[in-house]
């Protein structure tokens, strides 16, 4: 239960009544009391009545008897609200018998179709898919748990003009030396050999045209070559995905190449609807609100000059079907903040031409870059860009070694496991508790602390809890009384209480930073309740109690650590 909303709620009837119309009661945690409202200020001039006169008229006809131990008008006319500790206490019980922690399934499912990652074909993986992958997919979990029909689009580079080039390098190397060529780790090497023989040779540039239009027309021989590719890049995408923890799987590839034949369609439609029109020979449709920095209007390229077709008539084909045919009713695409224009004028066009019927939405998920420790976009020693393989491999390596020398009682399994664990969590904590709209540093030293706002911290609160339990050797009782007569206590069952809204808010903004962020003060609040407040030295009722807040803040860790896409280890 959102403590915000109920006391809101038993405080809306009371303020309509004194105000004569709807009145929001502004209600707000409070470093002075629990909670906190300062609606009565903003009411006085409108009612011409000094708002500490309002806020007591308020309290004399709200209902809190049951909720509020003190309810009180302070300083000019706020409303100090503390919970009374049988309230709070009784929320803690409701949602340690609740399977899902006080966060209840939607009651209107959508069908949300989340494209995220979207690697290139012949390309390796680099730091650049880091931040779509890892949100993307922090997106996926989190909306498929509340209960919404979650289709993943793994929107893979697969088509177009580059591929002629790649064919045609493949067909001089030869299929086998091509086959000991392209696995993992190669892909790059392979990707840069065509490209520098395309731009020096002008008859193997003649011969990659050639390709494409093969290619483009259906011919067998051709596509078999171009499937070659695109199958050994598939693995080294999956390789990657696995190892990252992400959900994404084959069955979620959805190639540039499927839409080929859907292209056609969307220019026909559009020019059916009156909305295409010609610019320098291409085809363009100019929605409505874009103007370019001369203030003329900005055309969305839906067809070029040369009849081929650009990354425009892609996307727009991709709204069609999954509004169309998927019946998708929100769709999110994870992709940097450089981009917001193109997708702004992508929705657009699609709502011009009807692919986009009310309720269905289009939504642009934004992110920043990852900086280096010089504030630059983060490259490698040699001034490219940093593999994913090695970033992540590093990590792991550096946790398994942190793993090893903090606890010398983990075995090698063991410690690889946690070492993988707290690694790829810290990656993913350092993104995910990071404001998307912001670049943000790669700093190993702050991503792996077990001190402050890292996954670490979070995976060692969660382990504490684990190991609680194992010393006792009993699990906690969902029968027992919750009983808050301690301050950490009490601070302990505000964070717990609060998952809820913040997991509902967040499904609404994707962001992330807001549920890394609750984690941590829940963590921070047990480390305190656990500092205060022994738990097996505690007599009888009192240890009940405070075995089941452990497990309950257990399970809120661990769920929530999920939804992040972060494993949770027993032990550290």
């Amino acid at each position: 239960m959102d403590l915000e909303k109920l006391l809101t709620d038993r405080l809306a009837p009371a303020f309509a009544t004194v105000a004569g119309g709807p009145v929001d009661p502004l209600v707000r945690r409070s470093a002075r009391t629990d909670f906190q409202s300062d609606a009565a200020l903003a009411l006085a001039r409108r009612l011409g009545r000094p708002p500490r006169v309002i806020a007591a008229d308020v309290l004399d006809r709200a209902d809190l008897a049951d909720v509020c131990s003190v309810a009180e008008v302070s300083g000019p006319g706020f409303l100090n609200l503390t919970v009374a500790d049988d309230a709070l206490a009784g929320l803690v019980s409701a949602l340690a018998a609740d399977a899902r922690l006080g966060v209840p399934v939607v009651a209107e499912p959508e069908t949300v179709v989340v494209d995220y990652s979207a690697p290139n074909v012949a390309k390796e993986m680099h730091v650049g898919h880091l931040r779509s992958t890892v949100i993307g997919d922090a997106a996926a979990r989190l909306l498929q748990w509340l209960g919404h029909r979650v289709l993943r689009a793994n929107h893979v580079g697969d088509w177009g003009t580059p591929f002629g080039m790649l064919i045609e390098h493949l067909v001089d190397l030869g299929e086998a030396e091509a086959a000991q060529e392209l696995p993992m780790g190669d892909l790059d090497s392979f990707y840069k050999a065509a490209r520098v023989k395309f731009d020096a040779d002008e008859a193997f540039r003649e011969r990659s045209r050639r390709r494409v239009v093969a290619l483009q027309g259906g011919d067998a021989a051709t596509r078999r070559l171009w499937r070659m590719l695109v199958q050994q890049s598939a693995r080294h995408f999956l390789t990657v995905y696995e190892l990252l923890d992400v959900t994404l799987t084959e069955r979620d590839f959805h190639g540039e190449s499927s839409y080929n034949d859907l292209l056609t369609p969307v220019v026909e439609d559009l020019d059916r609807l009156g909305l295409l029109r010609s610019s320098n020979g291409a085809a363009c449709v100019f929605p409505p609100g874009q103007a370019g920095r001369d203030g003329e209007p900005l055309p969305l390229i839906v067809r070029k000059s040369d009849g081929g077709y650009g990354y425009a008539a892609t996307d727009l084909a991709a709204i069609r079907h999954r509004t169309g045919t998927l019946g998708a009713t929100r769709l999110l695409y994870l992709v940097g903040l450089p981009q917001r224009r193109h997708f702004e004028m992508v929705y657009a066009v699609a709502a011009q031409a009807g692919w986009l019927p009310a309720p269905a939405r289009a939504e642009h998920v934004g992110f920043g870059s990852i900086l280096g420790s010089d504030g630059r976009m983060l490259r490698s020693r040699a001034g490219g860009s940093v593999k994913l393989v090695g970033l992540l491999e590093e990590a792991i390596a550096r946790a398994t070694l942190l793993a090893r020398e903090r606890n010398a009682e983990l075995g090698q399994v063991e410690a690889a496991e946690v070492g993988r664990a707290v690694g790829i969590g810290a990656v993913k904590y350092a993104d995910l508790s990071s404001d998307r709209h912001r670049d943000y540093v790669l700093d190993w030293e702050r991503m792996l602390s077990l001190d402050g706002n890292t996954a670490p911290y979070l995976q060692y609160a969660y382990s504490r809890i684990r190991s609680i339990f194992r010393r006792a050797g009993v699990a906690a009782r969902p029968e027992a009384v919750i009983r808050l007569t301690e301050p950490a206590e009490r601070a302990l069952a505000f964070e717990l209480v609060g998952f809820g809204a913040v997991v509902v808010s967040v499904a609404d903004s994707l962001e992330f930073h807001h549920l890394a962020g609750h984690l941590y003060r829940l963590a921070a609040a047990f480390s305190a309740f656990y500092e205060r407040c022994p738990v097996l030295r505690a007599d009888g009722p009192v240890r009940d109690s405070r075995l089941l807040l452990c497990d309950v803040t257990a399970r809120v860790l661990r769920q929530g650590l999920y939804l992040l896409g972060i494993r949770t280890p027993d032990r550290m």
